[in-house]
């Protein structure tokens, strides 16, 4: 699979998500932070601007926390991820103590790299296709389908690179080189998916707004100072029960 269809297999993804999930983008930088500031500041004026000034709702959510529902959600999958990145620092820990070899070290290493970096690929797939299968992500489905479809080659090359590196079929720069590709798709991949969930969130952050009459929802963090708990509500909590059964 080429890098370009992935890309364009993501770009599809997103257009049909639309802009709004770049409001909950972690700001880059100060420069960054200011416009979130700054983007906020406007959002108010105008709304103190309008009739409604006077009934001004707003609320605060903790987009990070709302967000590790849907980690929590696929706990199993990503087990092997936990289990292989503890046998990278067992093997690291047992060189540094003199039992392993250095050349025992970088065999075993590339083999638990490799291993770990399937057990991520194996985990994004098994997530998008959860995400398939939910009738809640029901309105970008034919589009996560694409990106599956799209996406299986990493998998099976994945796959195959573990093969070739247990059996010891390939050499330290081959290895390197072809890991390093497969890493960088699989990135772009997992970014992909990512930007799903955080779609689902901002649509049930939404659903909230509307139920509970908020007319601004501002990220908990990196904008807020300070707020006024007796008239700002957090509605962190209210957001995760919504988006607890989803995946």
């Amino acid at each position: 699979m080429s890098r370009n269809t992935l890309v364009v297999a993501g770009l599809a993804l997103i257009l049909a998500i639309g802009a709004l999930v770049l409001q909950f983008a972690l700001p880059s930088g100060d420069g960054a932070g200011n416009a979130d500031l700054d983007a906020i500041r406007a959002d108010i004026t105008l709304l103190k601007q309008s009739e409604a000034s006077s009934s001004l709702k707003v609320a605060l959510m903790d987009a990070e926390d709302a967000f590790n529902v849907f980690v929590s959600a696929v706990g199993d999958l990503r087990q092997r991820i936990t289990d292989k990145t503890s046998e990278i620092t067992e093997l690291q820990t047992q060189y540094n103590q003199g039992t392993v070899s250095r050349d025992d070290l970088e065999r075993q290493s590339y083999i638990l790299n490799a291993e770990l970096l399937d057990a991520r690929v194996t985990t994004a797939a098994g997530t998008l296709d959860r995400m398939i299968a939910s009738d809640d992500f029901s309105d970008m489905r034919s589009q996560l389908v694409q990106l599956r479809e799209q996406a299986q080659p990493i998998v099976e090359q994945v796959n195959s690179l573990v093969s070739t590196i247990t059996v010891g079929a390939i050499d330290a720069v081959e290895f390197q080189n072809r890991y390093q590709g497969l890493t960088a798709l699989f990135e772009q991949f997992d970014g992909y998916v990512t930007i799903a969930a955080t779609n689902k969130l901002i649509q049930a952050a939404e659903k909230i707004s509307n139920e509970y009459g908020y007319d601004l929802v501002i990220r908990k963090k990196d904008v807020r100072i300070y707020h006024n708990p007796a008239t700002i509500d957090d509605i962190t909590e209210l957001v995760k029960a919504e988006i607890a059964g989803y995946l």
